[in-house]
């Protein structure tokens, strides 16, 4: 079977990674790609929002399986389009339909789920600029810290936690009359703060049945132990210590059968992934967001930890038989180090040489790279995005696999690369 995958950051190389290990593969294209992609198919010149190129790629290429990488192809429909179109419509496309996609296309869907559902999550308003006056009125009476959130894809820089009522007032006029984040700061969502430690939850569903895959850890502040700017992701390491027995129970039993079965009550097409953002609270976990498809960085560790087939799985989604199904993972622990360019999450420089690429990885050993901003040009590799590319490494504990993880980036080398140093550190 011919594959086509969307996207082009650290998650789609591991997405190509795997899938390209299955013998059920024959042929796998990605679109666009990136420098590391290319080692596993075809990149192709297409953007994952051109759904008539897309279109006409698959029938040319008799694609058997399309999976999405990104969100916004999701929340944008693509799913819909090729069930609707007669040519396409018995191609699986491995993501949930536009409705399903709102679970993280609107933070106000979210939530109105939730509550539908009874799944625990932080009490919330929403506001928009018809009832501005009284969105202000509320956040002046707000406990705090408060949390605000933009309503839509906001590449993840749409949340901000306010220390004070003069932060949250004027964030609150920055997204919906300072057009902070565009159209997806039109309504904001207005959410009581809650204290604990994260989590990823990974939820593979047919519409029907579910299997949770292994959960990661994900570290989004830019500077070591937590501080700084958030980003798109410095690194994850999977297991999580704390993510085990009854907690893991009680996610399953308050989220993740909740989810599942409240997608299928409301007759919402959901075949592909449920990224679950938790918070524990204590002993009890509350859901902070849900995605609609994989994590980057996460899935480079939750994908090098799983053993199954991921094309068996996906046909699996297909029709209908994940029940069937069982998840293997790798006992021992994963952790990825991202390495970024010099000033981002803020302006940086793109098309700079990356050394001591070359020299890497032996075929079977504990660490992979992973490249997520990268370009080919000729026979060098260049950068081409804020975060650049990602080590994954295997060991028995947290403080191994971070050793071997910042053991290969430190012969990696390009004008500005940064990385922290500290993943796991609150596991080391």
């Amino acid at each position: 079977m011919k594959i086509l995958l969307l996207g082009s950051g650290g998650r789609e190389h591991a997405l190509a990674w795997k899938l390209v290990q299955s013998t059920l593969c024959t042929g796998l294209f990605i679109a666009p790609g990136n420098a590391g992609t290319a080692r596993c198919g075809v990149n192709v010149d297409l953007s994952p929002l051109d759904f008539e190129g897309l279109k006409l790629f698959c029938i040319r290429e008799s694609v058997g399986m399309v999976v999405v990488g990104p969100e916004e192809p999701l929340v944008r429909g693509i799913v819909d389009f090729f069930a609707a179109d007669p040519g396409l419509k018995a191609i699986p496309v491995i993501g949930p339909s536009a409705e399903g996609a709102q679970l993280e296309g609107s933070k106000a869907f979210s939530k109105k789920f939730m509550a539908r559902h009874g799944i625990p999550t932080a009490a919330y308003r929403e506001f928009s600029a018809d009832n501005y006056v009284a969105g202000i009125t509320y956040l002046q009476q707000h406990s705090l810290p408060v949390v605000l959130k933009a309503d839509g894809l906001a590449a993840g820089k749409g949340v901000v936690i306010c220390q004070s009522t003069i932060e949250a007032v004027a964030e609150f006029e920055l997204m919906l009359q300072g057009n902070k984040f565009g159209e997806a700061g039109n309504k904001v969502v207005v959410e009581e703060f809650l204290s604990g430690i994260e989590l990823s939850v990974f939820v593979l569903t047919d519409g029907k049945h579910f299997l949770t895959l292994p959960e990661a850890k994900d570290y989004k502040r830019v500077g070591e132990g937590d501080t700084g700017p958030n980003t798109g992701g410095m690194g994850a390491v999977s297991p999580v210590p704390f993510a085990a027995g009854e907690f893991m129970d009680k996610i399953t039993d308050r989220i993740i059968v909740p989810t599942v079965k409240g997608l299928a009550a409301e007759g919402i097409g959901y075949k592909g992934f449920i990224f679950i953002g938790v918070i524990k609270v204590g002993d009890d976990p509350y859901v902070i967001e849900y995605n609609c498809r994989m994590g980057d960085p996460e899935t480079e560790v939750v994908l090098p930890r799983l053993k199954n087939d991921l094309v068996e799985l996906f046909l699996a989604l297909g029709s209908e038989t994940l029940e069937g199904q069982t998840i293997g993972q790798e006992e021992r622990t994963a952790c990825t180090i991202v390495a970024v360019s010099g000033g981002y999450p803020g302006s940086y420089s793109k098309g700079i040489p990356i050394s001591g690429l070359d020299q890497l990885l032996p075929e079977g050993g504990d660490s992979i790279v992973f490249h997520a901003g990268t370009r080919a040009e000729g026979d060098a590799v260049l950068t081409n995005g804020g975060r650049v590319l990602c080590v994954t490494s295997f060991a028995e504990t947290v403080y191994e696999a971070v050793d071997k993880s910042r053991d290969v980036l430190e012969k990696i080398y390009y004008e500005g690369i940064y990385y922290r140093r500290d993943i796991g550190f609150e596991f080391l």
